[in-house]
């Protein structure tokens, strides 16, 4: 009776692991295209997510990328092509390194631009401070005045 009611959580519980979880796929023949459908979906980003790769997320989105990624691979597809068709599809965004075009000069000069600013920040704050003067500690005269 026990072994019954195994077999039924079991069965009951099975779709709803594969739904929510993420689809084992077999290995590609090639060991050379399954290294590069392991690199490609390491380099793309969860569009659901935002912050994981297609590699860690187990969303339905992440799941029908990485099918996608594995038959344009199967079909003779190159990384490039690959990866040109994610971002006519989804925009520059999906990959983690997108490329420098001008419509991402913003991206890749942000950091750039932060750290400027802050070097200037440091740099004006430092000049202050070396500008103003000492404070003598006038408090131990006046404390020596009073005991005299």
């Amino acid at each position: 009776m026990r072994s019954i009611r195994f077999i039924a959580y079991i069965c009951c519980l099975a779709p709803w692991v594969m739904a929510t979880g993420q689809q084992p796929f077999e290995a590609l023949a090639d060991p050379g295209q399954q290294a590069r459908y392991m690199a490609l979906i390491q380099e793309v980003r969860c569009l659901t997510c935002l912050n994981r790769s297609i590699a860690e997320s187990d969303t339905p989105l992440a799941n029908d990328l990485r099918r996608e990624i594995r038959e344009l691979i199967e079909s003779g597809a190159s990384d490039a092509e690959v990866t040109a068709f994610l971002t006519e599809r989804y925009g520059d965004f999906v990959l983690y390194r997108p490329p420098l075009r001008p419509r991402t000069y913003a991206l890749w000069a942000a950091p750039i631009l932060f750290l400027g600013i802050g070097v200037i920040i440091f740099a004006v704050v430092l000049t202050k401070r070396r500008r103003q003067p000492i404070d003598d500690d006038d408090d131990d005269d006046a404390d020596d005045e009073v005991n005299a």
